[in-house]
């Protein structure tokens, strides 16, 4: 079976939206997974739906990559984007076109192609996920680099050329999932035109004819499929080879922080995707953390030791979904900063996604550092919900006794692995956090509950503050613990509804 092409694709007779020649409008640094199951699907949709007429040329991060690969597949791909929408299961394959080429700048032909990319009338749109890691100001980097090895450091060295050919700005997207990317991203190309003894002209340039924009996606992408059996299925299915072949989820959004203007100027708008341009990404960041991120971190943890293992699974149990449905709606949407409409809307989206039948998502991963997941995504709604109402939220105050029941349930050994528990289904699980937290709970294993809920509850290095001091709230703790001890978790969870 021959590998995807285009000539292979004709003869497959396949009949779904394909654009062969476009003018090379985006340089994108990052050509993994994500972004091609992301932004490319974005820009392949806005080519079918908004007559956008752009093409996307990938650079490479590092010096090793996907380059060859995707060259010899002439930038076609397939993409499935899989899970549950409106409670109905969706599985979509869609070939991806949008993308043109992909350059490795570590050989000299792939850094010179990149800088005429920078130069070019097409050029519009640069776009980025180099990893959390990606974007980081190294004083090593220099201007005769080729190419620099960080991230930011490329892209002053592709926005000067541009600069000293005459061209104009661009708009920058940054992808990368930590606070402020866009804002960072410009901090550190502002560092390197400083370093580099650069002229004033330059940094007028960037800081007012180039556009830094932060974004917040939201998309989960495992990426490939490891089932053997169902790739070699879907290559027979497909009639050709495609080892670039990639998975998403079926729901995606990007918010985009920047101008009025750059709203009309992109094309996702008039292509009907769900993408938005907004003055502000700080409240759509909050509702994701509070709502997807704090969901999971909510309920995950007394679900385990209630016997269950998959998310998923979880959705069908009466006395979960109860929980989960009561916390987000009653505790965490009230108090946050958006039209009820609009959190409402994601929250049921994320009902969907934890219902998605094609991830194995695994509660006991998700369990990976919840003391600093539960103070960073659940404590300012359960801070907040206190603040608002005056009274302890019943759900989020349960979620809490279930974190600490998690790292306390008959405690087994202390390993260089994490700390070894025994849960009421039979079997034994490892916690995993930082070592510190670990030893605490190792420290604290004979303790009574009234003992380890103030012990919990009082250490500042935990949660940032004495949780001792929230009227009712230790009492409320210590009488939850009690319960998911003696009943069990699930149990417990029914109490609050």
């Amino acid at each position: 079976m021959e590998q995807l092409n285009y000539s292979v694709l004709k003869q497959t007779g396949y009949e779904g939206y394909i654009l062969e020649q476009a003018p090379e409008r985006v340089l994108q640094f990052g050509e993994g997974n994500f972004l091609r199951a992301f932004v490319n699907y974005w820009f392949d949709v806005a080519n079918e739906k908004a007559g956008w007429n752009g093409k996307c040329v990938l650079v490479q991060p590092i010096d090793r990559g996907l380059s060859e690969l995707i060259n010899r597949q002439e930038g076609l791909y397939t993409l499935y984007l899989r899970g549950m929408e409106h409670g109905e299961k969706v599985d979509r394959k869609r070939v991806i076109s949008s993308v043109s080429r992909c350059l490795n700048p570590y050989e000299e032909d792939g850094f010179r192609e990149m800088m005429a990319v920078a130069v070019s009338d097409e050029l519009e749109y640069i776009v980025s996920n180099t990893t959390e890691a990606g974007i980081v100001y190294d004083p090593a980097c220099q201007m005769t680099d080729t190419p620099c090895a960080s991230f930011p450091g490329k892209l002053t060295q592709v926005l000067y050329e541009r600069f000293r050919a005459g061209k104009g700005g661009v708009v920058i997207l940054s992808c990368e999932l930590i606070d402020n990317n866009g804002k960072e991203l410009l901090h550190c190309v502002n560092r390197y035109i400083d370093q580099w003894g650069l002229e004033d002209g330059f940094r007028s340039y960037v800081n007012e004819d180039c556009t830094f924009c932060s974004t917040l996606v939201d998309r989960i992408v495992p990426g490939r499929i490891r089932d053997e059996a169902e790739v070699a299925r879907l290559n027979e299915e497909n009639g050709y080879t495609d080892p670039l072949m990639d998975v998403g989820e079926v729901f995606g959004v990007w918010n985009i922080e920047g101008p009025a203007w750059l709203e009309e100027k992109l094309p996702f708008r008039r292509a009907g995707v769900n993408c938005i341009v907004v003055p502000d990404v700080t409240p759509y960041k909050k509702r994701k953390v509070r709502i997807l991120n704090g969901a999971h971190t909510g309920f995950v943890l007394g679900a385990f030791l209630g016997g269950y293992d998959i998310v998923r699974d979880c959705m069908y149990d009466d006395a979960v979904s109860g929980f989960l449905n009561k916390m987000l709606f009653e505790e965490i949407l009230p108090i946050l900063p958006l039209p009820r409409e609009d959190v409402e809307g994601f929250a049921a989206a994320v009902q969907d996604r934890f219902k998605n039948p094609f991830i194995n998502h695994e509660l006991l991963s998700i369990s990976l550092n919840s003391t600093s997941k539960w103070r960073a995504r659940n404590l300012p709604s359960f801070l907040d919900y206190v603040e608002a109402y005056g009274k302890l939220p019943r759900c989020l105050t349960m979620s809490f006794a279930a974190c600490v029941a998690f790292f306390s349930s008959d405690v087994r050994e202390l390993t260089e692995v994490g700390l070894v528990c025994h849960r009421a289904k039979g079997d034994c699980y490892t916690c995993s956090d930082d070592r510190w937290v670990l030893e605490f709970y190792w420290q604290h294993r004979n303790d009574s509950v009234e003992e380890l809920v103030a012990a919990v509850m009082s250490n500042e290095q935990m949660w940032g503050r004495d949780l001792t001091q929230i009227p009712g709230f230790a009492a409320a703790v210590a009488e939850d613990l009690t319960r998911i001890r003696e009943q069990g978790a699930l149990a417990a969870y029914e109490s609050c509804l």
